[in-house]
């Protein structure tokens, strides 16, 4: 219970400093974050959309709706339970605006390096178990880069602030995005997800949310 508490308490001050951040200056502020949620899982976004600022969420539009039924069919989890349970972090944190010729910014390789110390700080306080990267961006700060139908529905072992812990990914939830719609995606979705509602650390998380 002491080893809870001082986790809980280093990641609401890790939270605090966070929220406060300001060093990309071409990102738009405020920063969006799950909360202080101390678990041993890690599910890390790729950058927020324009909406979760405004609500001050992660994943609080249309892509979340996609994420959270996911869990929900395969295991029969309710968002309000996902948030309460799982770490949720990003590549980066604020919004990095629009492209000239639509869709969101992608964040350049300068804005991933200043937030990973952020990811970095938040692996050293909760040592994950295990680390759901959501979409090329967030897989490619762990794992190497392949095509999507080589790295979903398989795990890995990863390591990263000295720990080293598994990673299943999943692909990005967007309705822009037909590879999760389609096959060989809706299949290997199906097999990711019962891989992560079967590891250990999410067997735990809901045990102890119960």
């Amino acid at each position: 219970m002491k080893q809870i508490q001082g986790i809980s308490g280093k990641l609401t001050l890790h939270v605090k400093k966070l929220r406060q951040c300001r060093m990309c200056p071409q990102m738009y502020p405020p920063v969006v974050s799950g909360g202080a949620v101390a678990s041993k899982i890690i599910l890390v976004g790729q950058a927020p959309g324009d909406k979760e600022p405004k609500l001050g969420r992660p994943f609080a539009w249309t892509a979340g709706k996609t994420l959270f039924r996911w869990f929900s069919q395969a295991a029969g989890m309710s968002e309000e339970q996902f948030r309460a349970s799982i770490y949720m972090a990003a590549v980066c944190r604020c919004f990095p605006g629009k492209n000239p010729t639509g869709g969101d910014r992608v964040p350049s390789p300068q804005e991933v390096l200043n937030c990973s110390a952020w990811l970095t700080r938040e692996q050293d306080i909760l040592r994950p178990k295990l680390v759901i990267p959501v979409g090329k961006l967030a897989i490619a700060q762990f794992l190497p880069l392949q095509k999507l139908d080589k790295i979903i529905g398989r795990k890995f072992k990863a390591k990263r602030a000295g720990y080293s812990f598994d990673v299943i990914a999943l692909p990005h939830p967007s309705g822009a995005s037909p590879w999760h719609r389609k096959e060989p995606g809706k299949s290997l979705l199906k097999k990711a997800l019962r891989l992560i509602i079967k590891h250990s650390a999410f067997i735990s998380a809901r045990q102890r949310k119960k």
